[in-house]
């Protein structure tokens, strides 16, 4: 009897202990992300008076991914004059932490010049109006006033302080080389590829070649081939050019470019305009031996 309660008290300990160690575990982690994975926003000294707000705001773009695009600031005074201030901004979507000023008009100083102010309450939101997140942060008058006119961290301080000058370069702007054989206007179809293979243009490579001269001068037409292997590496910008040339091939889809199950692979000069054509150069092939 005297072991089955001393069993069950060990038991009774251990599964208290575990309880207590996983809400202190769960603490932890809550903690963690109070401190360091909640948004946070900034006020910041804009670079003249008046009008203009200026905040840095940093969040998880990975967690919570969201095009962000306003900002508002409310006041509500229930106790003084006026009641109720709504002011509202727009700029350039934003889709990580940045910092920026923006000119809140009038309706700003409004804010800041009401009667009642210590009483009052200011909610700041910052936006994205396309997919419908909204940050929200809440705080007393006197605290929104002091940081305003305390604020000593300019824009570009909290942009170099948070690195966010570096993720600019990060992900340069890719160098595309310039095909001259691209985007020729063809009357009622718009933008054509000047290839050989495109009937719009069959006429001009038929009938004569580089400076008017008739086709026979440029030389003996050059024979086709097979092609063993074609794939396509990593970096294709979707641009469509090797389906134009080849759909038998290449299929374009969302954010890359497929060869067709079975394509065939016995136009070995039409493998050869594509990929000419692609301006990141990734489609690459082999020829049959």
């Amino acid at each position: 009897m005297s072991t089955s309660l001393i069993a069950m008290g060990v038991a009774a300990f251990l599964v208290i202990n575990l309880v207590i160690g996983l809400g202190a575990l769960s603490l932890l982690f809550g903690t963690f992300e109070t401190l360091f994975g909640k948004p946070k926003i900034t006020l910041l000294r804009p670079s003249k008076s008046g009008n203009v707000f200026a905040f840095g705001f940093k969040w998880s773009s990975s967690k919570e991914p969201a095009a962000l695009d306003t900002i508002r600031l409310r006041l509500f005074n229930p106790f003084g004059s006026p009641t109720q201030v709504e002011v509202s901004k727009p700029f350039e979507p934003k889709k990580d932490s940045f910092a920026l000023e923006v000119d809140m008009g009038p309706g700003f100083i409004e804010l800041l010049g009401a009667k009642g102010f210590d009483y009052a309450t200011i909610q700041i939101e910052v936006v994205s109006s396309k997919d419908g997140v909204v940050f929200q942060f809440d705080m007393k008058g006197p605290k929104f006033k002091k940081l305003v006119f305390d604020a000593n961290q300019t824009v570009a301080e909290y942009i170099a302080k948070n690195g966010l000058d570096d993720k600019k370069k990060s992900n340069p702007p890719i160098d595309i080389p310039i095909r001259s054989f691209i985007a020729d206007t063809v009357p009622g179809k718009g933008a054509q590829l000047k290839l050989a293979t495109n009937p719009a243009f069959a006429g001009e490579f038929a009938g004569a070649a580089a400076g008017g001269a008739p086709a026979a001068a440029a030389g003996p037409a050059v024979e086709n081939f097979k092609i063993a292997k074609v794939w396509i590496e990593p970096g294709c910008i979707v641009c469509n050019a090797c389906e134009d040339i080849y759909k038998d091939v290449f299929e374009v889809l969302a954010d890359t470019c497929i060869i067709r199950p079975n394509a065939p692979l016995d136009d070995g000069l039409r493998m050869q305009e594509a990929a000419e054509a692609c301006p990141v150069e990734v489609i690459k092939y082999t020829v049959a031996s």
